[in-house]
């Protein structure tokens, strides 16, 4: 059974950092473009970032560019997103997700072609 289980959210004031990180299990974590994306209350799913298997194409949404790096280590089947100079405004619940590589990694940001997605971590931002 594949799991995606992330961590590292939590109460940060305005300008912090958090690091985010998902470890999967029960696929072939190398066999996956793996990204974030977020929901904040009364909003859509809204993607993040992107990063395909090998690391080598990595995409963000406009509002977190120069915040937010993604990467990932296949030997440890981890992802990580290190946030940092947080704003309120990415006050949300974090998701994991991930798809296979058989899939065009354009596909991502639109969500509807994601094989799999982690329960989500909280991340709140205070002004």
């Amino acid at each position: 059974q594949v799991q995606l289980a992330e961590s590292g959210g939590g109460l940060v004031q305005a300008g912090g950092s958090l690091r985010l990180s998902c470890v999967a299990s029960g696929l072939t974590f190398s066999r996956y473009h793996m990204g974030w994306f977020r929901q904040a209350p009364g909003k859509e799913r809204e993607f993040v970032a992107v990063i395909t298997w090998s690391g080598g194409n990595i995409y963000y949404v406009d509002s977190v560019k120069g915040r937010f790096t993604i990467s990932r280590d296949n030997a440890k089947n981890t992802v990580w997103l290190q946030m940092n100079s947080l704003k309120p405004e990415d006050t949300a619940v974090y998701y994991c997700a991930a798809q296979d590589t058989d899939k065009s990694i354009t596909t991502f940001p639109g969500a509807l072609r994601v094989d799999y997605w982690g329960q989500g971590t909280q991340v709140t931002v205070s002004s």
